[in-house]
């Protein structure tokens, strides 16, 4: 019991960590990051709160990458509900104040870079399946054999530019976040040792049986 409660400790930290990373990056009032301008976008053609539009395209980068045969575990399906839920409630209760500087912009700015990034390893490195967006990365680094650092830029660039032409805030924050967003994860990974290349995540069914067993034990 005491395992399966680590466990979910730190997929519900990282959790945290992103969401709040998410809306430091929103409050610094420098721009957007590249996934949060397409959801703005998305927010902004369907009237969507920015935590629904995530939770709609992590479901549709999970088809993505389910395709491209990458299986996707309970953490999966926690990542694209409870993200998007604490996005919404920390907006809602308003704990992070909107920056009125260039320099505590760019303070919550680089926040909010090094929150996502160790949200990400505290997430993946469970192993009960990757998030939406880094179930993509992954399965890209395997498919190319490139580096997180570039396809995570390759990533973030694209879906910049498709939120852009949605409506959503581009400014100045947003570029420095996708030159770097992968270098910062990828430093974040070395720091903590962790080869995301080498991680075998628990797909729904041995998730289950994972859960079972020591639950039972």
């Amino acid at each position: 019991m005491k395992k399966i409660m680590s466990i979910i400790f730190r997929l519900l930290l990282g959790f945290i960590c992103c969401a709040f990373g998410t809306v430091m990056a929103i409050q610094s009032n420098l721009g957007l990051s590249p996934w949060d301008v397409f959801h703005q976008g998305l927010s902004n053609i369907t009237g969507l709160t920015i935590g629904q539009a995530s939770i709609i395209v992590g479901l549709i980068v999970v088809t993505t990458t389910l395709l491209l045969k990458l299986e996707i575990g309970l953490g999966t399906i926690a990542n694209m509900i409870i993200i998007g839920f604490f996005i919404d409630l920390i907006i809602y209760i308003d704990i992070i104040p909107l920056s009125s500087t260039l320099f505590s912009g760019v303070l919550m700015l680089i926040g909010s870079l090094v929150m996502m990034a160790i949200g990400s390893y505290f997430y993946i490195s469970c192993k009960m399946g990757c998030g939406p967006r880094d179930g993509l990365m992954v399965v890209l680094v395997r498919v190319t054999g490139k580096s997180v650092g570039v396809i995570r830029f390759f990533i973030e660039l694209s879906v910049l530019i498709v939120g852009w032409l949605l409506g959503g805030k581009v400014g100045i924050g947003t570029l420095i976040t996708v030159m770097t967003v992968g270098s910062c994860v990828q430093l974040v990974f070395k720091i903590f040792k962790f080869d995301v290349k080498k991680v075998r995540h628990k797909n729904l069914k041995e998730s289950f049986v994972f859960l079972n067993k020591y639950i039972n034990n």
